[in-house]
């Protein structure tokens, strides 16, 4: 027989949801803690970590492109103490500057000299120094060497060697041939700032394109050689693709890298002979700290970041066409 059961014992309700759990704590807590999860920790700390970052950009990047915007909007005389709005008149000047145009050719032809020769130079010794002879490790110091010199003392140096009786005429001469005066001629005086630019950082690129070479896989290379595949076709159809997003990576970098080029030109030719050499970013310097056309250096620097925001994105949107992880 089954013994009778006694009257049902109603438990009272818990006070909060904690209190049922035996905490003891009131309903906010936990409704805080449910919202104090582990991502947000991890987003806080993120936050935090990058913090540093997002404050040394807004000082140093936002505040003063928003302060090249405001100086170009007015004509600041320094030597007269006077600070003018002027509007758009620094633009309207921009447009009918009869220097602005030499300055564009001078910098579109260092431009392309440089990424051409820098680009396919630096290819060039990463294939070389990517096969396994003797002595590459030193081949690779010696041209990667150039890029931690300072950059005024290599080209003071340079400038040494490409005067009329420097080093560069002193060799030619005992090959029987009468060099020029490179840095007083029009198309030398420019020819030689981007050789002298191209020594110095092609060890940089070149860097990049030997480890990138050092990544791509060797079993491609040998079922190529099995189907048949020469050296040249290996190259296009299999290395090529395959580094072409440092290729993307380099472009960017020489390009940028070519439009701010100051230091060779202040150093060696100071945008002579005439305008042969004076490049946009000399030119902005001219007008601001020589001329005291601060305003009008300002615009000039406007421009100068229209174009390299322009080229650049240019680049970026042309990656999903040649570069091959982007397809």
């Amino acid at each position: 027989m089954t013994a009778p059961r006694g009257p049902a014992v109603s438990t009272p309700p818990a006070h909060g949801a904690d209190t049922a759990r035996g905490t003891g704590r009131p309903d906010r807590w936990t409704d805080r803690r449910g919202w104090w999860t582990g991502r947000r920790r991890d987003q806080l700390a993120g936050y935090l970590f990058i913090t540093p970052q997002l404050l040394g950009s807004a000082a140093f990047v936002l505040l003063p492109l928003g302060l090249i915007v405001w100086y170009s909007l007015h004509e600041w005389n320094v030597l007269g103490d006077t600070f003018t709005y002027v509007g758009a008149g620094n633009y309207r000047k921009l447009t009918g500057d009869p220097n602005l145009v030499p300055a564009l050719r001078a910098t579109g032809l260092f431009s392309v000299g440089l990424v051409v020769l820098n680009l396919g130079l630096a290819l060039l010794l990463a294939v070389m120094l990517n096969q396994r002879l003797r002595g590459t490790t030193l081949f690779r110091t010696l041209f990667f060497s150039p890029v931690v010199v300072t950059l005024v003392a290599w080209t003071i140096v340079w400038g040494f060697l490409l005067q009329d009786n420097g080093g560069v005429n002193g060799l030619l001469k005992t090959a029987g041939v009468t060099g020029p005066n490179w840095l007083r001629g029009d198309w030398t005086a420019l020819l030689s700032v981007v050789v002298v630019q191209v020594v110095k950082n092609v060890g940089l690129n070149m860097v990049l394109f030997l480890a990138a070479l050092q990544g791509v896989p060797a079993e491609l290379y040998e079922a190529a050689r099995i189907e048949g595949a020469g050296r040249w076709i290996q190259f296009r159809r299999i290395t090529v693709p395959l580094i072409s997003p440092t290729i993307l990576l380099t472009s960017i970098i020489t390009v940028v890298g070519s439009l701010q080029v100051f230091a060779q030109i202040a150093v060696l030719t100071e945008g002579g002979p005439g305008t042969a050499t004076t490049v946009l970013v000399y030119y902005l310097y001219q007008q601001a700290f020589q001329f005291h056309h601060f305003g009008y250096g300002a615009t000039l620097s406007v421009l100068l970041f229209l174009i390299v925001l322009t080229l650049t994105v240019l680049q970026w949107q042309m990656r999903r066409k040649w570069v091959f992880h982007e397809r």
